[in-house]
């Protein structure tokens, strides 16, 4: 399975932070936020993953991730000429896909809870074998996302793109996982009247030829949307809360490879080497030591 992050468009809503870089550049707590969407795929099992990003942000991404080897992964890199809609990155990425299951994920998404890596991985065998995964989420504000209605069975009927009389509280995440499909399926789809190629048309493509799988996150996972000045800070004090109080730290993606096998001590205290004192590269070096 290919991996896709989409870590394009402009970061309006974060003005004046975002003038001169990318919102997914900017720091989630004590880590880029492009660490955690990357460190969702890659607990997902997927070492190859394609960054689409502007032509002014590309090479950003570029210095900071390298070509993945330090992550025991494989990272490419595309432009997007013009922000056109999500769906659009299946055909921008189209020859990167070939004939593989795709995942893609919103680079100002962040994920955590218990079991995570499971439904992953239930997700990911799933598109390999022909069923799409979208995961869905209770929000409060749903007019500002992709919103499934349910039958009294509670079957997915329908998506609906920024409802104004939403028909649930069940919003659409942005962590995607298809079929071998996606690329053609995407290809058939018309801008909408923003003038976008929508996500939601595409998974209602595949809810109505019935190979859509709908995954509720339950009220022990946390989903952030990064993409305003409050959530960006409300999801910077939970990382803060969650790594101070257990001792942890989230998404941490040369930890992730390590823990998978895809690197070796030896590479991992190299990486926390290039971090120096700071309490990151500590981590990392106490990882690889064995000690915590």
């Amino acid at each position: 399975m290919k991996g896709i992050i989409l870590a394009g468009g402009s970061g309006s809503r974060l003005y004046p932070l975002t003038l001169v870089t990318s919102k997914q550049l900017l720091p989630v707590y004590d880590k880029p936020m492009i660490y955690y969407p990357l460190s969702t795929l890659m607990q997902a099992g997927i070492r190859d993953i394609l960054i689409i990003s502007t032509p002014e942000d590309l090479p950003r991404f570029e210095a900071l991730l390298g070509d993945g080897s330090s992550f025991g992964i494989r990272l490419s890199y595309l432009m997007q000429p013009s922000p056109d809609g999500l769906a659009q990155a299946f055909i921008l990425g189209e020859s990167f896909i070939g004939n593989d299951a795709c995942a893609m994920i919103l680079g100002d998404n962040i994920f955590h809870g218990s079991g995570f890596e499971r439904l992953l991985s239930e997700a990911k065998d799933r598109a390999e074998q022909g069923i799409s995964t979208i995961f869905g989420y209770y929000v409060n504000d749903p007019e500002r996302f992709g919103i499934l209605e349910f039958d009294s069975a509670k079957q997915v009927l329908s998506i609906e793109e920024k409802p104004k009389e939403p028909k649930s509280n069940y919003c659409v995440t942005g962590l995607y996982f298809y079929d071998n499909r996606v690329c053609s399926l995407a290809k058939t789809l018309t801008p909408s009247a923003r003038g976008e190629l929508e996500i939601t048309d595409l998974n209602n493509l595949y809810l109505q030829q019935r190979k859509l799988e709908v995954t509720l996150l339950d009220r022990g996972f946390t989903w952030m949307d990064a993409g305003t000045t409050d959530s960006l800070a409300n999801v910077s004090d939970f990382i803060r809360t969650v790594q101070t109080r257990q001792g942890i730290v989230i998404s941490a993606p040369e930890e992730i490879a390590y823990l998978q096998g895809w690197i070796s001590a030896e590479s991992l205290a190299a990486s926390a080497v290039r971090y120096s004192n700071s309490p990151y590269g500590i981590h990392l070096k106490r990882v690889a030591e064995g000690k915590t």
